[in-house]
């Protein structure tokens, strides 16, 4: 019988609606996932974190999702795919099923980027009404 330890997240995929996902939580399966070496990234106030490619902006990978501040503002940009766990213990956990709702409805659509001036803009897109047309 494996051993392989699985754990409940939201996955964040360029291009894509936010999704529940069940994936490998071994350090190699993360990494399958995010396409190379892993960062976890911590902008909530529960512990929970988003994990990404350590190197995704410089390597150039699709921008994925922008991350707001309490006050509404970005404070980030993931680039390449992401997922949003717990991070609670000494290694990266499922997240409970409200907090899998919740982060889900929260970053639900992919985002297209548009540099104004100093600033960078973020706008939301679904993917499967773009696709009706």
């Amino acid at each position: 019988m494996s051993e392989e330890k699985k754990i409940k997240v939201v996955l964040l995929e360029p291009g894509k609606l936010a999704r529940a996902a069940e994936i490998d939580a071994s350090l190699e399966g993360m990494q399958k996932i995010v396409g190379g070496m892993i960062e976890g990234f911590y902008p909530f106030e529960e512990e929970v974190c988003i994990v990404c490619n350590d190197e995704g902006k410089i390597n150039r990978m699709p921008l994925n999702r922008a991350v707001y501040g309490e006050d509404k503002e970005m404070i980030d940009i993931i680039a390449g795919t992401a997922f949003i766990c717990d991070c609670q213990g000494e290694s990266f956990g499922s997240l409970s099923d409200e907090q899998i709702a919740r982060y889900k409805k929260q970053f639900r659509y992919p985002e297209i980027f548009l540099r104004a001036g100093d600033k960078i803009e973020a706008f939301p897109i679904n993917p499967d009404r773009d696709k009706e047309r």
